[in-house]
């Protein structure tokens, strides 16, 4: 779903970065309040394993692939607003150091990628644990639907933007039936990826999913015909895993995926690749600014084993994005710390 330059025309792509600036600063602010101390440290490490994940394309047609979004892992994950930052942080590292997706498309593919995805899914998750139990396999069940329907929605977005700044003569009834069709494909790996991810920590840590907040509802007693709150039940047990031991585990987890696991991916073109190629939507596609990165394309220039140039690229990969999200989301961190302190002290 990565869009290169030169497939969208530069006025609409001009739109479409004011869009995603807009986005991401409405996200800067409403993720200073999504984030708390314990759940701070997570974002960065969700942002580094979406990057990893990401090079693990799957294969779902013939000589096609598909990978990961990530929108609606983030959102469920982290929150709606820290999850477009996510996101975002993950297409930046991939359009600068990897020449992956346009540096003039970069406000399409955040509109696409990251806002789209995170703002249907999201919705849909809070909608369906509205009619589900109240239960942490409820959490995981919203999770596959919400992300299964996000892929299709992006590409429905994608469509409408190529509808109105596409630079080749395309019939956009082709464009949105090759594209709506593979991409519901791709949506059941993505959903299978975030549902599998979700169950895995809520399993061990709960209090950190920020989309199974309030699952445990406050009991009621009825004593003289009247409901009355329940006693305060006792204190939770500890949790299995220390906050530390489980962003340790994501870490070498998200490391072992990009540097070695990532080898062993499809090496078909991705669904948009795909459709751009069969229907000539890639006739205007230019070459990428940072075609001359030392990364680009997932390899480390002048390391001629292709395994080792694709593990060390996945694992610096990883290293950058887990640094730069989590300097953004330590940033924001301290940031609402302060505005919540007492501006001073003097009486």
């Amino acid at each position: 779903m990565h869009v290169p330059d030169g497939f969208i025309d530069a006025p609409t792509s001009a739109v479409t970065g004011v869009i995603a600036a807009g986005a991401i600063a409405v996200s800067l602010r409403g993720a200073r309040h999504e984030l708390e101390e314990k759940t701070a440290p997570l974002a960065g490490l969700v942002a580094a394993f979406i990057f990893a994940v990401q090079m693990l394309n799957f294969p779902v047609a013939a000589g096609t692939s598909g990978h990961l979004l990530g929108g609606a892992l983030a959102a469920i994950l982290v929150g709606p607003f820290t999850g477009v930052l996510c996101v975002s942080v993950v297409l930046l590292m991939q359009g600068i150091l990897f020449a992956d997706g346009g540096l003039t498309a970069l406000g399409v593919n955040i509109t696409d990628m990251a806002v789209v995805t995170t703002v249907v899914s999201y919705a849909l998750f809070r909608g369906l644990l509205t009619v589900l139990p109240r239960s942490r396999r409820s959490v995981t069940a919203a999770s596959f639907v919400a992300a299964l329907l996000s892929v299709p929605a992006a590409a429905v977005a994608f469509t409408l933007i190529y509808a109105i700044g596409g630079t080749t003569d395309v019939a956009i009834g082709k464009v949105a039936t090759a594209m709506i069709g593979v991409h519901v494909l791709i949506g059941i790996g993505e959903a299978a990826i975030t549902a599998l991810t979700v169950g895995a920590v809520i399993a061990v840590r709960p209090d950190l999913v920020h989309g199974a907040r309030g699952l445990r509802q406050e009991l009621k007693l009825r004593v003289d015909g009247e409901l009355v709150d329940a006693p305060a039940a006792p204190a939770p047990a500890a949790a299995r895993t220390s906050r530390r031991a489980l962003w340790i585990t994501g870490l070498v987890a998200s490391l072992v995926l990009a540097g070695f696991v990532s080898f062993y991916a499809s090496a078909d073109p991705d669904g948009l690749e795909k459709v751009a190629h069969d229907h000539g939507i890639d006739q205007k596609a230019e070459e990428h600014a940072s075609a001359d990165s030392p990364l680009a394309d997932y390899g480390v220039k002048d390391v001629s084993d292709a395994r080792l140039s694709g593990g060390l690229a996945g694992v610096i990969g990883v290293g950058v994005t887990v640094v730069a999200g989590s300097a953004v989301f330590w940033a924001l961190r301290r940031r609402r710390t302060q505005e919540v302190s007492p501006a001073g002290t003097d009486l």
